[in-house]
């Protein structure tokens, strides 16, 4: 099994969540073992998606460094992670990827567009050899081995529109497609003017949150899921994984995690040697793992 790029660039433009500013995005092809990476082209700077990149987990994953950064990149990540893109560079004229409906449905749509192309180089993946796991309170994330990559997701909110969700999914870009794309990121109405003070959710709107008051959600469409809250949670996960570079081959147990959890957990795992091996998919290799590729 070959590493994969884009078979062509795409464009597209979409509002910042954050900032509310229109934001031209282009994905464009990469030669083999470059990875994925940013380039903001208003300030001629790149920057990888790895965890060492990573500067601030508040309100999303951002990377940077100081003379700029890119936030919001987990949707975008986590499509790109479902498509088993290895090399992608994201162009973006702005300090944030584009929002899109709150999903990473339309990023799907644009790689379905590019479509993908074969490099001559191996693919590789990150096999989880022994538990890890970050804990703050109650809450914890953890990768554990297994064969074929799972996510269980537990949220528990103390609201009654959300209550707890519980939502495992079995990996593969078909189920991805299917069960996590659409699921759009959420927030509650009471928490608008405290973002706002902080210049930030200025992009916000029912066209691309979930917006929730204190015993219902105020987008006239209701929900895509009767669980999307959980399945978002999934696809944030998804995208902050994404920043090891490489697939994941090992099961995600959360309860109540969040980005800041998921970056430390991509950090401990890199730290402990023993518990993950980079393995190439060679033929050895191919069968066991190319039903979560297909």
């Amino acid at each position: 099994m070959k590493q994969i790029t884009l078979a062509k660039a795409v464009k597209g433009v979409g509002i910042g969540l954050h900032k509310g500013e229109p934001i031209e995005i282009m994905l464009e092809p990469l030669e083999a073992n470059s990875g994925i990476v940013f380039f903001r082209k208003d300030l001629n700077i790149s920057y990888k998606a790895e965890p060492n990149n990573v500067i601030n987990t508040q309100m999303a994953t951002v990377i940077g460094d100081n003379r700029g950064y890119v936030s919001t990149i987990e949707h975008l990540m986590s499509a790109i992670n479902a498509y088993g893109i290895d090399n992608i560079r994201i162009v973006l004229n702005a300090n944030e990827a584009p929002v899109m409906d709150g999903s990473s449905i339309s990023f799907c749509m644009m790689l379905d567009e590019a479509g993908i192309k074969e490099l001559d180089a191996p693919k590789k993946i990150i096999v989880i050899k022994k538990a890890i796991e970050v804990k703050e309170g109650h809450k914890f994330v953890k990768l554990i081995p297994s064969k074929i990559p799972k996510i269980n997701y537990t949220i528990k909110f103390d609201n009654a529109v959300i209550g707890e969700q519980n939502y495992c999914f079995e990996f593969s870009k078909k189920n991805y497609i299917e069960e996590i794309a659409r699921a759009r990121t959420f927030g509650f109405l009471k928490d608008v003017k405290a973002l706002r003070a902080m210049n930030l959710g200025l992009g916000g709107s029912l066209e691309n949150t979930i917006v929730i008051d204190d015993n219902r959600i105020l987008n006239p469409e209701g929900l895509r899921f009767k669980d999307e809250f959980v399945r978002h949670k999934i696809l944030d996960a998804i995208g902050d994984l994404t920043l090891l570079g490489s697939r994941v081959f090992g099961d995600y147990i959360s309860y109540a995690g969040s980005h800041h959890l998921n970056h430390l957990l991509t950090k401990a795992l890199l730290e402990d040697k023993d518990a993950y091996e980079v393995v190439t998919l060679s033929k050895n290799y191919e069968k066991a793992y190319e039903k979560v590729f297909a």
